[in-house]
């Protein structure tokens, strides 16, 4: 046996750790930016944009 046994041998599919981590830090600084931009407001600040909505049939 020349190969040590890995019980858990690392995930092909899984996400990067350093992209997901510029993706949480991207999206922090754009909630940053909107609760500056958005100073006095009684409105907190949302993290995703509002879909458009479909015509009415």
């Amino acid at each position: 046996m020349s190969e040590k046994f890995n019980p858990a041998p690392t995930d092909k599919h899984a996400a990067d750790p350093k992209q997901e981590m510029r993706r949480d830090k991207k999206q922090d600084d754009e909630l940053e930016r909107g609760l500056k931009d958005s100073f006095p407001a009684s409105d907190p600040v949302s993290s995703t944009q509002p879909t458009k909505a479909a015509p009415n049939a």
